[in-house]
């Protein structure tokens, strides 16, 4: 695969996080298909490509990479504002996260915990949300950047969904760190748009 595609499968994958985490916070359900893929994203952090961190193909990210081919399109009735926002804050949040060398040790620590806990229990199951959701709230949520999720209080004030929606943002950081890690950069967005643009239309074609 091109780099100009591993990285729009990374960017795709974080659109889908931000995606998940709209709709999670305003209908109280998670997409067991996309879900499961961005928990499991969580816990390969020694893939041998792009695309095994999200099971070797794109299906269960392609909301996202969807998403992310109506910002480059700048088509504006396609483009879903909040979760842009989510990965826009997601992205920032990421570059915070990796000159934390502290934080980065913590995470790792308490990613390896859940991974033993997904092996009793299954990968989106509320002891292992818990887990990865806790994760988020000591490590990420403590740095300067704060995400503020929109939707529906009913659901956001229960400790399950709070606690998927906090899972699916650590899913939208591992991402956002593929991204980086594969020399995506924020100016790409601005100045190599065609070409982000093209290779997110031969991953979906494909």
């Amino acid at each position: 695969m091109s780099r100009a595609t591993d990285q729009v499968i990374a960017l795709g994958a974080t659109f889908e996080a931000g995606i998940q985490v709209d709709r999670l916070a305003r209908s109280g359900k998670l997409a067991e298909g996309p879900g499961s893929c961005l928990v499991a994203s969580i816990l390969k952090r020694s893939p041998d490509n792009v695309i095994d961190v999200y099971g070797g193909s794109p299906h269960q990210i392609r909301s996202g990479l969807q998403a992310l081919e109506a910002m480059l399109e700048r088509d504006t009735g396609a483009l879903q504002r909040d979760a842009l926002r989510y990965v826009m804050n997601l992205l920032s949040l990421e570059r915070q996260l990796a000159k934390r060398e502290d934080m980065l040790q913590v995470l790792g620590q308490r990613i390896a915990q859940a991974e033993n806990q997904v092996e009793h229990f299954g990968l989106l199951h509320d002891n292992v949300m818990a887990s990865l959701g806790s994760t988020y709230q000591d490590t990420i949520s403590t740095l300067r950047l704060r995400i503020q999720v929109h939707g529906d209080m009913r659901f956001l004030q229960q400790p399950e969904v709070a606690n998927r929606v906090r899972t699916l943002l650590l899913a939208g950081i591992r991402s956002a760190t593929l991204w980086r890690q594969v020399g995506g950069h924020r100016w790409q967005l601005l100045f190599q748009r065609k070409k982000l643009l093209d290779a997110t239309r031969a991953v979906l074609r494909g």
